[in-house]
């Protein structure tokens, strides 16, 4: 093929066809069918990015030829003879899609260099002079447009030559996301009598460096700032925490560090010194994006990624591998331990918080994906370090640590094209260290959302769980807790390709399990730039 046609998959694959059937002495059956096969269309399509090229060797491997169609000889004539044919990926030649002349220019164009290949290897006999003729007759007809093709290409190229010289890395591309926040927000608290609220205009920007060395590997060094606030001082605990604060303080650090690479054909390796768990362990929550999905921190992870991670802000060492045994299961496999530089000095490989979490992911059916997960976590102090609402021992003395055994299962159902319904329950029996107390946490969410609604790359959700609730302590049932619960609405609508404003709410019922903390109210307007 030419070089344009190697550029222009599309265009061979298009104008094949026709060029094919005057080769072939077809013109009379092409000209009963030429409104299918040769039309006006603008000269944009000659590029398809979708369309990558697959040379065939028989015209039996193009699954949508059939040998009753009227070009069918003229395409073995291509295929057998001369060799310059090419299809989809998908082995199909969709012979009926329109073309231009610029199109069937560079389909016969592709044809040529063939022939003179052979001619100029010696093998002219296997070109008839009543092919020569007609190929003299089509470069005469589209002289011009050979010509205009010729140039775009040259032009193509030195524009393709100017680029790949001011490119900022020929391995690495920069992503970045801001995100602009006004956030009000009133804790309910009855105790006092005082009502405490809270209005923020707040921000947070985020730059990707992705990096590929081989085109399968990635990695990724992340610059971020921000001065989100961290809202759980309304009710003294963590219910009202959003989903994309965090604790950088307008001072830009390094956010992620991790390269992610394959080991042979079904296996991925990750490896970080600056990690999180949800990159080797799936969500299965298609609301999880903290700039594009849910509002609250709570709606984003389950207790799966979040025990053993509330470390994450100054730096998670993660390790991970991901076994994929075909397209319909996956089991992932995930270390984490908070990093040297966390403020107690015990950071390390194997210091202060640890966990290991594995989980099976299996899809069923297009419609349904499922997960069962597994994690044992050690977190200092009387915490399970989740970041979520109350995550102690109660008031339990003594605690030099915490041991968590977690349990969660996951359900992701695609309703429809537009609507979704996903949920996920988790259970943690957790021992304390230095001295003999253990407590029974619960926690679930279940969320049902719609895309695509009103106009393309909206999103609207309702989610309604429950955080964190210690179910029993030291094997008896906690029967005077109040049972926390979070209702929450959004709806993102997107202004542009690169612009989305989400405005929603969240409630939080009984804040730390006390009906005395009141209803803690959130509401926030979030708009997202990515570039």
């Amino acid at each position: 093929m030419s070089k344009f046609s190697i550029k222009n998959y599309s265009v061979v694959i298009s104008a094949a066809v026709a060029a094919s059937a005057l080769i072939s002495g077809s013109a009379n059956a092409q000209a009963s069918q030429e409104s299918e096969v040769i039309r006006s269309v603008t000269t944009d399509s000659l590029v398809r990015p979708s369309a990558v090229a697959q040379n065939v060797t028989s015209v039996s491997q193009l699954s949508d030829v059939r040998p009753t169609d009227w070009a069918f000889t003229a395409l073995q004539s291509l295929v057998e003879r001369y060799g310059c044919i090419a299809g989809y990926p998908d082995s199909t030649f969709r012979g009926r899609q329109a073309t231009s002349r610029y199109e069937f220019a560079a389909g016969l164009n592709a044809c040529l260099d063939k022939i003179n290949e052979i001619i100029s290897a010696g093998l002219a006999d296997k070109v008839s002079k009543e092919d020569l003729a007609t190929l003299q007759k089509l470069q005469e007809e589209f002289a011009a447009e050979l010509a205009t093709l010729r140039g775009r290409v040259d032009a193509l190229d030195a524009k393709t030559a100017k680029l790949e010289a001011q490119q900022f890395s020929t391995t690495t591309k920069l992503r970045g996301e801001a995100i602009m926040a006004l956030a009000a927000a009133s804790d309910g608290t009855t105790t006092t009598g005082v009502d405490k609220t809270n209005t923020t205009f707040s921000y947070r920007v985020r730059l990707n460096l992705d990096t590929s060395f081989t085109g399968k590997d990635l990695l990724r060094t992340r610059l971020e700032a921000a001065n989100n606030p961290n809202l759980n001082v309304l009710g003294g605990n963590n219910s009202t925490r959003l989903s994309f604060d965090t604790n950088t303080s307008n001072s830009f650090n390094i956010g992620r560090l991790y390269y992610k690479f394959p080991v042979g054909d079904n296996i991925t390796a990750y490896i970080a010194p600056i990690g999180a768990p949800e990159d080797v362990i799936s969500p299965l929550n298609p609301l999880e994006s903290d700039s594009q999905g849910t509002i609250s921190r709570f709606g984003r992870f389950n207790p799966l990624i979040r025990i053993a991670s509330s470390s994450r802000d100054s730096g998670l060492a993660v390790a991970g591998l991901t076994f994929k045994f075909n397209n319909q299961a996956a089991l992932e496999l995930m270390y984490s331990a908070a990093n040297a530089g966390t403020p107690t000095g015990q950071g390390g490989v194997t210091g202060n918080d640890t966990k290991f979490a594995a989980q099976l992911v299996a899809k069923p059916s297009d419609a349904f994906t499922l997960g069962i997960g597994y994690a044992n976590a050690y977190t200092v102090g009387n915490t399970l370090s989740s970041g979520l609402n109350i995550d102690s021992l109660g008031g339990a003395a003594g605690v030099t640590g915490i041991k968590t055994n977690t349990v969660v299962g996951s359900l992701v159902w695609d309703i429809t094209k537009k609507f979704t319904f996903n949920t996920w329950g988790s259970w943690s029996f957790a021992e304390a260290t230095g001295i003999n107390s253990s407590t029974t946490f619960t926690t679930w969410l279940a969320s049902i959302s719609g895309k695509d609604l009103f106009t393309e790359g909206d999103l609207a959700a309702l989610s309604f769980g429950q955080p964190l609730l210690r179910t029993s302590i030291g094997g008896l049932a906690q029967g005077s807790a109040d049972t926390p619960y979070h209702l929450e609405a959004f709806y993102r609508f997107r202004v542009s390709k690169n612009i989305s404003i989400t405005p929603g709410v969240f409630f939080v019922f009984n804040q730390g399990s006390n009906n005395a903390n009141g209803t803690a109210t959130v509401g926030v307007i979030r708009t997202t730039f990515s570039f």
